[in-house]
This record gives C-alpha cells, structure tokens and sequence, in this order.
C-alpha cells in the first residue's frame, strides 16, 4: 500500500515567517484552521516541551482524582498520600478503556472499570482479578511490573501543573529560570512560588472560538489598547508599554503605569522586595507555547490557554496574591475587585480573537505583515513557531 504524503508548511514559507521583522511575513491559514495542524502541534511541539496543563487547586485534596483533556489526549491528575502530585495517561494498560471517568476521592487505588485492573497512586499494577480464568488472579509469565499506568513527565510551579509528554525537554527549573530571573528584582529569589491563590475571587474560565495561537499572538503586543480596551488604556496607556522579548520561549511587554487595585482604602499586600520608585510597573509576558503571565506589585495572574480544537480554546484564569493574609476574608472584595477588573479587559478581547479565526478562512490574506515596531514579540513567537515546524517537518521527513 503505498504511504499517503503527509500534509506540510513548505519550507520557503517557514523561512519567510522566521526573516526580519520588516520582511517577514506571519504563518499561514491553515495552521489555524485545519485539524491535521492542530493535531501535529500536539505531537510535535506541545509534546517536546512543557505545557500548562491545569491548576494544581483543581486536585489540591490527598488521594484526589480528576480526568482531564489535553488537545484530545486523555490524562488523569491525582495526589498521592505523601501530596505529591502525578500525571498518568487515562487508559488501562490492558484494553485501553478509560480508567477515570469523573473526578473523586481515592482511597488506596484505582480500578478499571472493564476488568477490573487495579493500580496503587504511583501508577503501579497491583491486580489483575481473574485472568488466568473464574478466581484465577494470577498467571505464570505475566508481569505486573510491566503494565503500570503510563505517567507523564509534570511539574507544579506557582499553582500550576506542567507537562512534558514526550519527557525530553529540559529540567523545568532550566525551562522557567529566565522568567524567574528577569523577575527576581521585582519578587525577590523564588518569590513567584511564595504567592497564594484563594478560594475565592480567583478564578473565572473564558471560552473562545479562536485557535489558540491568536490568544497568544493578540497578548503579546499592546498595539491595540485604543481601540480594543478604551477604558484600560485611559490610565496604562499605548506610550507607557513597552515590547519585551524575555527569552527564546518567552515575550510580551512591559507597562510604566500600573495603579494599584485599592478597594475603600485597603491595599493588596505587596512584594517585600518590589523597588518603591518601580512600584507602577507591571510586565505581561507569554511563555510559549501556552501560557500568559502578568506580575504587579500586589498580585499576579496567570492564564492557562488549553486548546480544545483547531477554533476553540478555553481560558483558564487564576489571581494569586501576597502571602496567606491576601487571602483572607479581610481582602475578599479586594480580590473580587481585581478579578472583575481582568475579567473586563479579557472579554473586551474575545471579539479580536474570534474575528482573526473568522478572517483566517479568507482567500484573500495568508498570514499577514508586522509592524517593525509595535509587533515585535508577536514576530518573536511566529518565529518560534515557524522553526518548530521546521524541525518537525524536517525529522518525519527523514524517517
């Protein structure tokens, strides 16, 4: 039978979208609208580094459980009885019938629900009830070792759990070490892990028709403040923000004028090592290929991009503030208060989003121009991009 060609970006169109930014043009139509895309940056770049997967709050309970979708893969998320945190796929190594259905308490294990394999919280096969025959739970040359739930590589940093599903990018601490430096004058050392996300007045979740790049693409730069976020731009104006390229995986821009969320004269808890003179900065910075991040001097707040297909993504929201007294009742409408503030830019934004995937149908337009100077990070995570698929294309070619 012969081998069906593979869809593919050509070469001179990648190379176009990595030139210059005066010369460069943005990706193509189709690698936002066309499944076969969606589904090979799953395989071949989500899988080779690390992706926010979801919030460590959704499984923050010992021996709790919970199903979740990855771009279509199903996984499952559940704590141990030490509280150390896995990531396993969702299929029985038997049959491949999906192990967790909704999410629950364990107590000691967990069973599939077709033949009642048993696996312990570290992902270990424990029982293979009656598959040597009737009572018969044991056989000769069958090795349980050999069957365990496969686990994915993860990570927890800031209220987040990351994933590496091919497990061969580098160490996580490697992978967020330029952020958190670029930081550090701002939080202090290891200041982004000491924040703390609350009960309540943290979290909202935002569901898009848009392909999850334009999120990305449309965060990146602030060229649209006047027109798309009026109110927002009359006190963190277009002239006080600044493009940013943080690192290879890393950019976004940096704002001078940032106001403090105060609520009847209660202010937020800060960073002890935020510089007073720097106290209106803030800088919103997109660490590729998933997530948003934006840091103030009074909270922080991370966006979870997970992609559900080629025109949908749903937004994932979470604040986290200063130390466990920011999260106290006594700030609760405080929180609020910035919650209902980011959730009114983020929606003024969805409009934007979904008119891009609307026009990537268009004969007329295939990717576009940047400006040289206002879209500067945007071409930076074209570019990443672009090279990605290179890459990729290039290894299944020589296969």
């Amino acid at each position: 039978m012969k081998k069906q060609k593979q869809k593919r970006i050509p070469l001179k169109t990648l190379e176009q979208v990595q030139k210059p930014i005066s010369e460069a043009q943005g990706l193509p139509n189709e690698v936002y609208s066309d499944p076969h895309y969606f589904n090979f940056e799953r395989d071949h770049i989500f899988a080779k580094t690390w992706a926010a997967l979801t919030y460590s709050s959704d499984c923050s309970s010992l021996s709790y459980a919970v199903p979740i979708e990855f771009m279509g893969l199903p996984l499952m998320i559940f704590r141990d009885a030490d509280g150390e945190l896995k990531v396993f796929h969702n299929v029985c190594s038997h049959r491949g019938m999906i192990v967790l259905a909704e999410a629950r308490t364990l107590k000691k294990s967990i069973s599939c629900p077709y033949h009642g394999w048993t696996y312990d919280l570290a992902g270990n096969l424990k029982g293979t009830p009656n598959i040597g025959g009737a009572g018969i739970h044991k056989v000769e040359g069958f090795s349980c070792e050999s069957h365990r739930l496969r686990e994915v590589t993860s990570f927890e940093w800031m209220g987040i759990v990351f994933i590496n599903i091919e497990g061969s990018a580098p160490d996580f601490e490697d992978y967020i070490a330029p952020l958190e430096k670029r930081w550090e004058p701002w939080t202090g050392k290891k200041g982004l892990r000491k924040v703390s996300v609350a009960s309540e007045g943290s979290h909202m979740d935002l569901q898009v028709n848009c392909n999850w790049k334009l999120a990305i693409e449309n965060y990146c730069e602030a060229y649209h403040l006047p027109m798309v976020h009026p109110g927002l731009n009359t006190y963190s104006p277009l002239k006080d923000h600044i493009n940013v390229i943080a690192s290879e995986n890393m950019s976004g821009q940096y704002s001078q004028c940032y106001t403090l969320a105060s609520l009847d004269g209660l202010i937020l808890p800060q960073f002890e090592a935020w510089p007073s003179e720097e106290r209106d900065q803030a800088e919103y910075i997109s660490v590729f290929p998933n997530l948003l991040l934006g840091v103030q001097i009074d909270h922080m707040f991370s966006i979870i991009l997970q992609p559900l297909s080629e025109s949908a993504t749903l937004e994932r929201v979470q604040l986290s503030f200063l130390g466990d007294g920011a999260s106290s009742d006594k700030y609760a409408d405080c929180r609020e208060n910035v919650l209902s503030s980011w959730k009114e830019v983020f929606e003024e934004d969805i409009f934007v989003v979904e008119g891009m995937q609307k026009g990537r149908r268009s004969t007329g337009f295939e990717g576009g121009v940047f400006t040289p100077l206002m879209d500067e990070s945007t071409h930076h995570f074209h570019g990443w991009l672009a090279k990605r698929y290179q890459d990729a294309q290039t290894e299944l070619e020589d296969e």
